[in-house]
């Protein structure tokens, strides 16, 4: 019988909160449990959510929101430090936009509106994600790492801290589309665009990530090329994190 703890941590207030901890990464040592989470954003825990987050002894957590989401939907934890690494939602603007000029959007047209979105992660972002590296590398205290729904900015992260620990390539996207168990798509009663739209929107596809990994395998020919040039996670680095962040016997 497994006496692994739970990935999802099902708060209330953060449905999609869960552990990257238990997926065999280089040396078929296992990711460390407790020390790595990525969630949706953390405004809405509820009392006994918090609990549960200060049980996990969490003092650092990395958000993604762009500047205006941050603003609109605040929160403060006590005793952890916040870190901002804001990546503005661009593919919402952009649908905006269509449906301010009357253009019709259908869902074939937003998956590649959020595939052009994952390969901007990739060059465009690159020192958001180099700079989680960096606090990765600072310390292997408890973390969280987030935007507002946990899926694409976060789901990008995840795959890249994953993937720097040999987490095979499968098993990441195994992880990545446990956000479509998981998340709780907010209510929307004034949305402008079709259901089925919203349906792409707020969940995850295959075809999302593998567009980012898809632009790191051919601008940089693979993952470790992209961590070292892009992201300043060279070999030493790569070692450091495998060191902290999987289990040793």
């Amino acid at each position: 019988m497994s006496t692994d703890p739970d990935r999802s941590l099902k708060l209330a207030g953060a449905s999609n909160f869960r552990d990257l901890g238990g997926y065999t990464g280089a040396d078929a040592r296992p990711v460390r449990w407790r020390r790595l989470f990525r969630s949706d954003h953390l405004a809405a825990l509820t009392p006994q959510d918090a609990e549960v987050f200060t049980s996990l002894g969490v003092t650092r957590v990395f958000d993604f929101r762009g500047r205006d989401e941050r603003a609109a939907v605040p929160y403060e934890l006590p005793g952890v430090a916040q870190h901002p690494l804001p990546i503005e939602p661009t593919v919402v603007q952009r649908m905006k936009d269509l449906l301010d000029a009357g253009k019709a959007v259908t869902p074939a047209h937003t998956v590649e509106l959020m595939q052009e979105t994952y390969r901007a992660f990739v060059h465009d972002n690159a020192a958001r994600f180099a700079a989680l590296f960096q606090h990765l590398l600072d310390s292997d205290a408890p973390l969280v790492f987030h935007c507002t729904a946990g899926k694409d900015r976060t789901g990008f992260a995840a795959a890249l801290i994953l993937l720097a620990l040999d987490v095979p390539r499968d098993v990441v996207m195994q992880d990545y589309l446990l956000t479509n168990d998981l998340y709780r798509m907010p209510a929307l009663p004034d949305a402008r665009a079709p259901r089925e739209v919203l349906h792409v929107l707020w969940r995850v596809q295959q075809e999302f990530l593998d567009a980012a990994l898809h632009a790191v395998d051919a601008d940089y020919g693979g993952v470790q090329p992209y961590l070292s040039r892009a992201l300043g996670v060279g070999e030493a680095e790569r070692a450091q994190l495998k060191r902290w962040y999987l289990q040793h016997d």
